[in-house]
């Protein structure tokens, strides 16, 4: 095994090298960090780019043992927002300069709401001039359908894997056919085919997860060639199966400082992705976004979802900025963001690097 410092200067790496960095401590942690920023700052520059978060809907047909929208969960009070709620949002970004959207919503996939999807991505891109760029983040959908809102004006798709440990999967997921692993890996390919720029992620200090999980899971990322990525802490929830099994986890404390010396590593795996600052990280640490782009991160979700919604999309406990509007949430990134030393990319799409090429 080489020894750190010279880990650091790698441009690939092996599940060992990975492992070692992801288990940096002291003096080795803040090399892998400033590594992990200069790497940045060579690459994808000091600019961070805004992707204004519509959570439109938390309906969802899965039921993911982690999460808390789950089907089954009977305590989530439903919603749908409307569809000028949803553009009145995008109209504010706009109007306000962000490059981007993100529309999410729980995993449904009825004709009804395909064609309601591909309706509302005409409509943004007819009220901003066809200047926002647009992400969806609606699970799992067939060739066809990824195509039809390709063709509609989405660009970038984010879905994330979790775990690309099979195994693994199978535990956090129900054992049926709707919540399979190989289709999963299926959809991904789906919208690459599709022309999407791809987005995918993991969650990081998952009950029965190892570090060795964690290495692999970045080999995975760079493997599948994704455009970008959404990772965060695992935070658990009580109307959860996978709850119960919060005795064996890493503290909150912990999972914050694995993830980030994940999106470290990653940045240091795959220079020229779009990395985000996930909200997760907001939830332990009230920092922990501004912490993200010091160290590799260059993407912020600003949340734009009507205030009157945001406690019922839950994914997870304690999720930050449930009482902020629209405009408090953008002042207060944008002061985080000078905080961390960043430049906003108005106006930008900021669409990833490694795509373009």
């Amino acid at each position: 095994m080489k020894n750190f410092s010279d880990i650091l200067q790698n441009t690939e790496f092996n599940q060992d090298e990975l492992v070692h960095l992801l288990l940096a401590e002291g003096e080795e942690r803040q090399q892998l960090f400033q590594r992990a920023q200069t790497i940045k700052l060579k690459t994808v520059g000091n600019k961070v780019y805004f992707r204004g978060l519509i959570e439109f809907s938390n309906i969802c047909s899965k039921d993911c043992l982690y999460c808390g929208i789950r089907k089954s969960n009977e305590r989530v009070i439903r919603y749908e927002a409307s569809d000028n709620e949803i553009l009145d949002a995008c109209r504010f970004a706009w109007q306000n300069r962000f490059g981007s959207v993100v529309l999410q919503s729980g995993e449904l996939s009825s004709q009804s709401f395909i064609h309601r999807v591909n309706q509302l991505l005409r409509k943004i891109k007819e009220i901003s001039n066809g200047e926002l760029g647009i992400t969806l983040s609606c699970g799992e959908q067939n060739l066809e359908t990824y195509r039809q809102w390709r063709e509609s004006g989405a660009h970038r798709y984010l879905l994330r894997i979790e775990s690309s440990n099979p195994e693994l999967y199978r535990k956090i997921h129900p054992d049926n056919d709707l919540h399979n692993f190989e289709h999963r890996l299926q959809a991904l390919a789906d919208l690459r085919t599709a022309g999407f720029q791809v987005g995918t992620g993991v969650m990081i200090g998952l009950p029965f997860q190892s570090v060795q999980d964690l290495a692999n899971d970045l080999l995975f990322l760079k493997k599948m060639d994704v455009d970008m990525v959404g990772m965060g802490p695992y935070i658990e929830h009580e109307n959860t199966p996978l709850y119960s099994f919060r005795s064996g986890l890493k503290t909150k404390a912990e999972r914050f400082d694995l993830s980030l010396k994940m999106i470290a590593a990653l940045r240091l795996l795959m220079p020229d992705i779009n990395i985000a600052a996930a909200t997760a990280l907001q939830a332990i640490d009230p920092a922990g976004r501004e912490k993200a782009l010091t160290i590799g991160a260059n993407i912020l979700m600003p949340n734009l979802t009507p205030c009157e919604y945001r406690k019922e999309y839950q994914l997870y406990e304690d999720k930050p900025c449930l009482d902020e509007d629209a405009e408090l949430c953008r002042n207060c990134l944008e002061a985080r963001i000078e905080l961390a030393g960043c430049e906003i990319g108005y106006w930008e799409w900021g669409d990833s690097k490694h795509y373009l090429k």
